[in-house]
């Protein structure tokens, strides 16, 4: 945790006990909004530079006043881990330097990528999803993948019923004990895990980099309400496991980095200050940078307000799955 993140959530305690004289102040949906937003980029950065892009969302006291009327924050709908600048720049070298390269493997554009579901339950039964629900989230997937050239195809299906591997969160034990009982396939298969982790997260994901190291953890974790159907209401859809899969396949949120010249590393992405919630038409929190990518699938809004991937974005997952996964 950022000490950043720890001052606020300081904050919102001595708001909650009566210290910070301005919390009884009246906040407008587009403050609340802000403030939320500023929460959940400091809970995914402890990078100074990003830090300062989250401290100019909202003032500190309309963020406290938030915390007093909302309670403690969550970390919005994603808890994938955000990569330091340095994991970053380590990536970029290790794509520039392995799509540099003459006469080796070839470059993939697009492939057909195998799905091994793993529905997890408790031991009441909760969280069993239907062989339906899961053919629908696959549907989903290729809907939206379609234009990049990568499908998913459903190979294996399975259920198991354990309790905490139901409410695991990311980096548990529980979760490393699922995945390592249950994962399936190399590196270009799809392992995904339906649960019900809690913590207000819809999913996470892990990274075509990390594949090498730790590659019984690869995959995507998915709150089994939000798969089409699941009641998760507004992002019951699918479309959060577009968004993981996004994030499997190497892509960074649409607010990544801020209102910085880098950003999410995607050229034709307008830069973001942060998260997007709702479907906010319009928007625009850096100035001259265009329109906020609020439809993009890697922001945070409803799964009815999204519904692309850039060509940018299909240039980028292709360096990555050729990187990290094809072959491996």
């Amino acid at each position: 945790m950022s000490a950043k993140w720890q001052r606020v959530v300081v904050a919102g305690m001595l708001v909650g006990a009566g210290i910070v004289g301005c919390a009884d102040q009246e906040l407008s949906p587009e403050q609340e909004t802000s403030a939320r937003e500023e929460l959940v980029c400091l809970a995914l950065t402890d990078e100074p530079v990003e830090l300062e892009e989250c401290d100019a969302i909202e003032d500190d006291h309309v963020v406290e006043s938030y915390l007093e009327k909302k309670g403690d924050p969550d970390t919005g709908r994603c808890g994938t881990r955000h990569l330091t600048i340095e994991e970053r720049d380590r990536i970029e070298a290790e794509v520039a330097n392995r799509m540099s390269v003459s006469g080796g493997p070839l470059n993939v554009t697009g492939a057909t990528i195998d799905v091994h579901f793993h529905v997890i339950t408790n031991t009441s039964g909760a969280g069993n999803v239907s062989d339906s629900m899961i053919a629908n989230q696959v549907d989903v997937l290729n809907d939206a993948f379609a234009p990049t050239g990568y499908s998913f195809r459903l190979v294996s299906t399975d259920r198991t019923a354990n309790n905490i591997w139901f409410t695991a969160g990311p980096g548990t034990s529980g979760e490393q004990q699922m995945k390592n009982a249950l994962r399936r396939g190399t590196a270009d298969d799809l392992n995904i895990y339906s649960s019900n982790p809690g913590g207000g997260l819809l999913g996470w994901a892990t990274f075509p980099s990390s594949y090498a190291s730790r590659p019984s953890d690869d995959g995507v974790v998915l709150l089994y309400a939000s798969l089409p159907g699941g009641g998760a209401v507004p992002y019951d859809e699918g479309d959060t496991g577009t968004h993981e899969v996004g994030h499997w396949m190497g892509l960074y949120h649409t607010f990544q980095g801020g209102c910085s010249k880098k950003g999410d590393l995607v050229d034709d992405t307008a830069p973001e200050r942060s998260s997007a919630f709702g479907c906010p038409v319009g928007r625009d929190s850096c100035r001259g940078g265009g329109l906020d990518p609020i439809r993009n699938f890697m922001d945070y809004t409803d799964d009815d307000c999204m519904d692309h991937f850039t060509a940018g974005q299909d240039v980028r997952m292709d360096a990555q799955f050729t990187t990290y996964r094809f072959g491996k």
